[in-house]
């Protein structure tokens, strides 16, 4: 089980942040993403995290003899879950490491210019600003920004690894070949 989670997990989590990241350079940089950029993001997410799916079916499917229960189908999910959640997090450090931590600076001022874009007023703008000014220091901490960017991928792969296991606990749903 273990190296089902592993596997699906590593892949899983690769995939999510390869993709992202191609997808900021490919927006022009690391600065506040395009609009649409959160469902871009959360839509490679749940298609990288099918890999939960496939790797409790696999498991179900190889090492059971086809059958297997919710509880122990969920546990290998949310296993897969949380390894891609670490692989994404590794993935994450290391893209703010080569480009020299630039991601939060560029986001915050992505933000303002499009608060200043948009016609805030010189109040809400002021304000903006001293949350992006608290935003920046709380992401240099790594107590702060790991569990952050953890949680940016784990919940998905919490309901995934839900109904996948909710669904492979019927034996008849996508019988082994």
């Amino acid at each position: 089980m273990l190296r089902t989670a592993l596997i699906y997990g590593a892949l899983s989590g690769s995939i999510v942040i390869g993709v992202m990241i191609a997808g900021m350079m490919m927006a022009g940089g690391h600065g506040a993403p395009p609009t649409g950029g959160a469902a871009f993001g959360y839509t490679i997410m749940v298609v990288a995290l099918v890999l939960i799916f496939i790797g409790v079916k696999r498991y179900r499917d190889r090492e059971l003899g086809g059958v297997i229960k919710f509880g122990p189908a969920f546990g290998l999910g949310l296993a897969i879950a949380a390894v891609a959640g670490v692989f994404y997090v590794i993935g994450w450090e290391i893209n703010l490491a080569a480009t020299d931590y630039a991601f939060i600076e560029e986001y915050s001022k992505g933000i303002i210019a499009r608060k200043e874009a948009a016609g805030a007023s010189a109040e809400e703008l002021q304000k903006i600003r001293a949350e992006m000014a608290k935003l920046i220091a709380q992401y240099q901490n790594p107590a702060y920004r790991l569990p952050i960017t953890f949680l940016e991928i784990f919940p998905v792969g919490l309901v995934v690894a839900l109904v996948s296991a909710a669904i492979l606990r019927n034996p008849k749903a996508f019988p082994a070949r």
